[in-house]
């Protein structure tokens, strides 16, 4: 007779028979008409032996249970520890900390405790890079070339100009940002206190009047002095401004500050634009420009004078913010054994880029030269 026709409680019943009450297997077979084989089966599987086998194996799937529980929670404590600055990161950042740790820790447990989905992270793994990110690696490349083309003085606004001429589209503020990530800045300089009061010339008014922005070029010129320093002493540098494109047109560079710097720097201006009309030329006070030759050599050529009042800086703010540049984007990064080792850096910088290469935000950013140029262009179309 088959045993599955018994019920649980009747085998365990029959066991009990057995191992409480002290029956033999062949009296309890008997009296029950069951097989003695089947017996010894339900005490195999319901005894006290199989009872205790069963709650070792409870145990030991316990023991499991709690040892996995502890390694998750151990591994949610310690993942943490290691993604610190990862959460708040994007979702590129996520992946590659993910890719670093997937050999330690599953990839399905650190993207559910990153709050990524798996599929996201193996089509990363497929493609790292979006095309997005390819294209701002290339043109982060394009811009760090013209930055330093520059000199390292560009800001993203010209950068962004020199990107669009060359056929790139893109936006200024993807400029901006790209720079910031890869370090990439403009030269900035500082501001000193300037006083703002001062006397007017007895003899030559300010005629400019801080009109800074001619119409057309050789209307209004400025021209001023400062120094520069090497290890032979200073080398003094005057230069004439056209206010018009900002272009340097006239400069000298000597030992000493004589009436004859200034005066080499103003010839050079005449010979090179050779005005048909009269230019008014404005400086400052120094002894240079109040001096006899400087009054003789204006009259001689048809030219105006006009100075700033004395000791006020922004009357002549145009030549002041040449030399700012100057110093902040060439001199202040050099050091000059040598008088002609200044000399030559400073004719690179005005004949080879501050004229025909650097930007100016007063031109819509063109150099001084191209400027003109497109000046000159729109009288012809007219």
């Amino acid at each position: 007779m088959s045993n599955k026709r018994y019920p649980e409680e009747f085998k365990r019943e029959a066991v009990r028979q057995i191992t409480d009450r002290g029956y033999s297997v062949a009296d309890v077979a008997s009296r029950l008409g069951v097989t003695t084989h089947s017996l010894y089966a339900w005490v195999k599987k319901y005894g006290p032996a199989a009872e205790q086998h069963r709650v070792e194996a409870d145990d030991q799937a316990e023991i499991r249970r709690l040892q996995k529980e502890l390694k998750r929670v151990t591994e949610e404590r310690d993942i943490p520890k290691k993604s610190r600055g990862v959460l708040r990161e994007p979702i590129r950042v996520k992946y590659a900390f993910i890719q670093s740790h997937r050999h330690q820790l599953p990839v399905r447990h650190l993207c559910s405790l990153l709050n990524v989905h798996p599929s996201g992270f193996y089509a990363w793994r497929r493609q790292p890079q979006s095309t997005r990110r390819c294209e701002d690696k290339r043109l982060s490349g394009l811009i760090k070339q013209f930055w330093l083309e520059s000199g390292a003085v560009y800001g993203y606004r010209k950068i962004h100009r020199d990107l669009h001429e060359i056929g790139e589209c893109c936006g200024p503020n993807r400029v901006h940002r790209l720079m910031k990530d890869a370090g990439i800045r403009a030269q900035v300089g500082y501001r000193k206190p300037r006083h703002k009061a001062g006397k007017a010339h007895d003899v030559t008014p300010n005629v400019l009047q801080r009109q800074f922005n001619p119409a057309a070029p050789n209307e209004r010129w400025a021209t001023d002095i400062t120094h520069i320093r090497t290890h032979e002493g200073w080398l003094y540098l005057a230069v004439v401004i056209d206010l018009f494109s900002r272009r340097v047109i006239g400069w000298s560079m000597q030992s000493r500050i004589t009436s004859d710097l200034v005066l080499d720097a103003l010839l050079m201006s005449v010979w090179r634009r050779k005005p048909v009309s009269k230019v008014l030329v404005h400086s400052d006070q120094g002894s240079q420009y109040t001096s006899y030759d400087w009054s003789a050599f204006l009259r001689a050529n048809g030219l105006e004078g006009s100075m700033s009042r004395r000791g006020n800086c922004h009357d002549n703010a145009v030549a002041e913010s040449f030399f700012q540049l100057l110093k902040r984007e060439r001199v202040k990064r050099k050091i000059y054994p040598t008088r002609q080792d200044a000399r030559a850096d400073i004719f690179d910088y005005i004949e080879m880029f501050y004229n025909v290469r650097r930007r100016h935000g007063s031109n819509s950013l063109l150099s001084p030269v191209d400027y003109e140029q497109h000046h000159e262009k729109q009288l012809e179309s007219v």
